[in-house]
């Protein structure tokens, strides 16, 4: 079976055992070949993490791809059918950790940029490339750091498209233009242990925290808008008590998060939260966790090319979307760049024998070969 130089490369990035926050060589694989092309390639380490930005040209406007060398764990490997660092073409799918998330993306992206440059050789503006390896970790040293480094010396990206798996039916149909803000909260309410045959001598913190929890669930933070669904507000962990079923704990932490729309603030929310608990006379501790700020880049010169690409290859007008989890575009996008996502399928991510359609990596790299002209020729 003859394969596409995007399958190649990405069953070379699939063989990298790239588990987060390690590279494994990923960034010096695509930063060989695209140092061909004539790319200046910069190599940025933060505590345990390696960044790679690779620009080609000195002008405006900046077309940046971005994304992410670094997996999740594979769990169980008996749970595999294949090795998942042993990329495996079966039923028109390739097969290994991170082929849907994302380093397919990776590969189309590395040869959309190939097939450009030496179809345009004098096009406009600058091509560059911002990959990281700290994505599906902390996030703290990896994008985040990256463009704190450019912003510091006013290097500006214009457009990009983040290659995560943004499809749900097919390569193409849906693209995001925006994320919803993340917010968590770690709540921790203080009360009196004592014995459960004599709660007159203590003080329940899960009793005194319950009317709290029930407002927050039935509060209506907003409405959304034409983008973005109403804020939502979600526990995700409670943990309270000594195992014993005859002690009333002492103190109860809970873990709570918001994905808020463009409607409302951070400082909104924490403001709204922190009066209700005060207006209920809590003993509490409160830490609070800025994930990242909502973005939408509405219609203009990124999403019509992006627009425009996956019709031309699909036939089909992609659906723009802000749902979903958030993406390293939170970081790029408070600079001032249109950003998108456009990547493949996203049914696999994560999950055991990750895999994803030979025919959607060939088809994005088209569609990345495309928005490329229609973002940087005359």
């Amino acid at each position: 079976m003859q394969i596409s130089p995007t399958i190649e490369l990405t069953q070379q990035l699939i063989s990298r055992e790239s588990v987060t926050p390690e590279d494994a060589g990923c960034q010096q694989l695509m930063a060989s070949r695209l140092e061909k092309l004539g790319f200046n390639i910069e190599s940025m380490f933060y505590v345990d993490t390696l960044n790679m930005w690779a620009r080609k040209g000195t002008e405006a406007p900046v077309f940046c791809f971005a994304g992410h060398t670094d997996v999740v764990p594979t769990g169980d490997v008996k749970n595999w059918s294949t090795p998942p660092f042993e990329p495996v073409i079966k039923d028109g799918h390739i097969f290994g950790r991170g082929a849907a998330d994302m380093k397919g993306s990776l590969a189309a992206m590395v040869v959309a940029t190939e097939n450009f440059v030496k179809a345009h050789p004098d096009h406009k503006g600058s091509i560059a490339f911002l990959i990281t390896s700290d994505e599906e970790g902390p996030f703290i040293n990896g994008t985040m750091k990256v463009i704190e480094t450019l912003e510091a010396r006013n290097e500006k990206i214009d457009m990009c498209i983040v290659g995560e798996p943004s499809s749900t039916n097919y390569c193409g149909d849906i693209v995001k233009n925006g994320r919803r803000g993340s917010l968590t909260g770690d709540l921790t309410v203080k009360g009196v242990q004592g014995h459960v045959a004599y709660p007159h001598l203590a003080e329940n913190p899960i009793h005194k925290v319950s009317q709290s929890i029930f407002q927050l669930t039935q509060t209506q933070w907003d409405l959304g808008n034409d983008f973005f669904p109403p804020t939502s507000f979600q526990i995700s962990n409670i943990n309270s008590g000594t195992g014993a079923g005859n002690v009333i704990p002492g103190d109860v932490e809970i873990m709570f998060n918001f994905r808020y729309s463009t409607e409302v603030t951070a400082e909104q929310l924490v403001h709204q939260v922190e009066t209700l608990f005060n207006d209920n006379e809590l003993n509490y501790e409160l830490k609070w966790t800025y994930n990242g700020l909502p973005f939408l880049t509405d219609e203009g010169t990124l999403v019509d090319a992006v627009n425009i690409a996956v019709e031309e290859v699909t036939g089909k007008k992609p659906q723009l979307l802000t749902t979903g989890g958030t993406s390293d575009g939170r970081f790029i996008a408070p600079t001032g760049a249109q950003v998108v996502e456009l990547g493949p399928c996203n049914a696999t991510i994560h999950k055991v024998d990750e895999s994803v359609a030979i025919a959607d990596l060939d088809q994005l790299t088209e569609m990345y070969f495309k928005v490329l002209e229609n973002a940087l020729l005359p």
